[in-house]
């Protein structure tokens, strides 16, 4: 475990629940009441009632398993049980009685992470230095299924064992994973996504971004398939509800499971990204938006079924937007090379100065294959952008993974992972409609031809289909039938090869180039890994001499960070305060769509009927607010608590000039853009009269004659 230096600096910091003890005078500090030791235990609330929904936090909020998360999170649920005449995602939806509540997604899981172990030394310990990249990458796959296949021989967990620290340290995380999730309620998005696209990144937002979803197990009270005769899920622990709320300057602490962060990366690969890799994904996405809604705008039905997939491919652009736009208005690459050359100056003074300049010299050298690999990489994906293309490519690799013992598969292809290969496939029962899957497709194939012929991977351009031929390609098909789909996952590598499926055959003779691309990956891969841990070292060594924060990147593991309710100045003269408040939905009002908002919404804000919810300060309800924690995605849903550990929020953004965070903190300009929980309360009360649901929840007034305690 590493340990921290004395004191951290501003709010900076997504830190493992273990080093919270010590933080205790930073938190202190700031006016957390909250124990440190009590925000490290797992097995006790708050921390315990904090899951993730592997890609989104959540909270445990009742006793009887509901949780809340955002709109956004709870989208794929939503759009799940919509149709264009049943349409949840423009209603909203509310389950008024157990038995109204609605299945999720059948990929959907919640994971309630209970333990978290250091098995550093079993997974690196004893490794042959003169192993291949792809040979050492290999071997320590091998180490972490083992500890996974230990961990989860109570078939009621799902483990993971990832690096932290760029490989130079390894946790077995052991989470319940619960299979039945139902949907509960959820407000039309003129409330879920008041603003859309055009807010999304964007400060003042007033934004209702929540949900609800409750987790169902067997009567025996363990995790089970979904099935009538479940029942919720009891959670022992679960957050406490305060709608006194929070004011300017109050302290916050907020955890879940941020995705991915890249603090600790060298200055080339930040040029990498901004100069290449990003501007290309933009342009992709932006293309594949663009294809996706000329098919789907004269059809209300697949616009229902792509609702989802175009959401999730836009938020994923206007971040890649904003991280070029954060890196065109602050240099973090000049940034990082000025880091760089202090530290050089440090490393010349250590013993081991000659071996650390080694290591710097090999790491260019990989990360200038890596950059290489990269390109290829995204040229597969634009070549082979089809849904039932990447259905045929998944199933057979799952044939030709399961003529090995499960112990030597692939991670991703053993019988622990069919569930989800299962779910995916009959997802697409929902998001795929074969006219825009090829529509799709055929626009990819033409920007795929326009791509350097350097990034086209070996052999590929021999085998791809021209666009003249996709429709022949479907026709000969019947992967978009889901049953027929399913079966392929039972069938052996002789029955594709034998195969007359038109897709089916295209994937059998892609494998060996996918194959190559992913041997290539792990070869660099296993090579970087040996040798940045060696750098890590001596970069944390450096930090903790200058007094500065030492934390692993992200990793979509379980973090706490803390920060303060904070207005910032994103140019000079200009000072945008940390609340929005009901009267700026009123405002921005047109009656069309992003800025649409419900018939009893404008009539409770007109008639001013705040109720319990109103701001003493504000004078009215609070909708979003803003503070410093150090946030990214993986942490839409995370529950924003205060000095009590009591609810108060949920994360759900950050401010356009913040994104860039994921590569530099900037204590000045990074803000996290939250839902006030008094907004969804109001909502809940006055506009969806979601009574049920706020007798369920413990909810804690300022004042009992405001409101009796639920």
């Amino acid at each position: 475990m590493i340990a921290l230096p004395l004191t951290a600096q501003a709010d900076e910091g997504q830190w493992q629940p273990h080093q919270l003890p010590l933080l205790k005078a930073e938190l202190k500090r700031i006016g957390i009441q909250t124990p440190a030791e009590r925000l490290a235990d797992l097995k006790r609330a708050p921390m315990s009632a904090i899951v993730s929904l592997g890609g989104c936090s959540a909270s445990f909020v009742s006793p009887q398993g509901l949780i809340v998360t955002n709109h956004h999170c709870a989208y794929g649920d939503i759009q799940h049980n919509s149709s264009a005449k049943r349409n949840f995602i423009a209603d909203g939806f509310l389950a008024r009685s157990r038995a109204e509540e609605l299945p999720a997604s059948p990929n959907t899981r919640i994971y309630v992470t209970d333990s978290v172990e250091d098995v550093t030394q079993t997974v690196l310990r004893g490794l042959d230095p003169k192993l291949s990249g792809k040979a050492r990458y290999e071997e320590i796959e091998k180490r972490i299924k083992d500890l996974i296949a230990s961990c989860e021989a109570d078939k009621a967990y799902r483990c993971s064992v990832p690096s932290f620290h760029r490989g130079m340290e390894y946790y077995r995380i052991r989470q319940m994973m619960i299979r039945d999730v139902r949907l509960v309620y959820a407000p039309s998005d003129k409330i879920g996504n008041f603003g859309g696209e055009i807010d999304n990144f964007e400060w003042p937002r007033h934004t209702g971004d929540f949900a609800f979803l409750r987790g169902y197990v067997g009567k025996d009270g363990r995790p089970a398939d979904p099935s009538p005769d479940n029942v919720p899920y009891a959670s022992k622990d679960f957050l406490a509800i305060s709608a006194e709320g929070l004011k300017n300057g109050d302290p916050i602490l907020l955890a879940g499971y941020p995705g991915r962060t890249n603090r600790y990366k060298l200055p080339r690969e930040i040029r990498f990204v901004r100069d290449q890799s990003y501007p290309q994904y933009v342009a992709e996405y932006d293309a594949d938006l663009e294809a996706i809604a000329q098919v789907t705008k004269t059809n209300p039905e697949t616009a229902v079924r792509y609702a989802s997939v175009s959401k999730g491919i836009s938020n994923r652009l206007k971040k890649l937007q904003g991280l070029l736009d954060g890196f065109a208005r602050r240099d973090i690459a000049a940034i990082k090379d000025e880091q760089q050359a202090e530290f050089n100056q440090w490393m010349k003074k250590q013993p081991n100065a000659k071996t650390l300049q080694e290591v710097l010299a090999q790491m260019d050298h990989l990360i200038q294959a890596d950059e290489r690999l990269s390109e290829e990489q995204f040229a597969w994906s634009v070549a082979t952008k089809s849904d039932l293309l990447s259905s045929a490519l998944q199933l057979y690799r799952l044939a030709v993974e399961r003529q090995k013992p499960d112990a030597e598969r692939e991670s991703g292809y053993q019988d622990r992972d069919l569930p989800f290969i299962k779910a995916r496939l009959t997802r697409l029962e929902q998001t795929f409609a074969s006219e825009v899957d090829q529509a799709r497709w055929k626009a990819a194939l033409q920007r795929y031809q326009k791509l350097s012929a350097d990034s086209h991977p070996l052999g590929l351009d021999a085998l791809l289909p021209t666009v003249d031929a996709i429709a022949g390609l479907y026709q000969k098909s019947t992967l978009h039938d889901t049953v027929q789909r399913l079966d392929w996952m039972n069938k052996d590598a002789k029955a594709f090869t034998q195969s007359k499926d038109a897709l089916i055959q295209l994937a059998v003779k892609l494998h060996d180039i996918h194959m190559t691309l992913e041997n290539r990956r792990k070869e660099i891969d296993g090579n970087l890994d040996r040798i940045i841990p060696e750098y890590m070292r001596a970069v944390i060594a450096w930090k903790k001499s200058q007094g500065k924060p030492v934390y692993p990147d992200a990793n979509s593991t379980l973090r706490v960070t803390y920060g303060t309710v904070s207005p910032y100045s994103p140019k000079d003269g200009l000072i945008k305060g940390p609340f929005t408040t009901l009267e700026g939905v009123l405002e921005k009002y047109t009656g069309k769509t992003p800025f649409d908002a419900p018939k009893a919404l404008l009539e409770a804000a007109r008639a001013k009927r705040y109720g319990a919810y109103k701001d003493k300060v504000l004078g009215t309800v609070p909708v979003n607010f803003l503070t410093t924690a150090d946030t990214t995605g993986g942490n839409s849903g995370s529950a924003v608590m205060n000095k009590r550990a009591e609810l108060v929020g949920l994360n759900f953004d950050s401010t356009y000039e913040s994104v860039t965070k994921d590569w530099y903190f900037d204590p000045l300009m990074t803000r996290a853009i939250h839902v006030d929980i008094r907004y969804m309360l109001w909502v809940m009360a006055e506009v969806d009269k979601a009574e049920n649901l706020l007798k369920e929840l413990t909810i804690r007034y300022p004042n009992a004659k405001d409101k009796s305690a639920h």
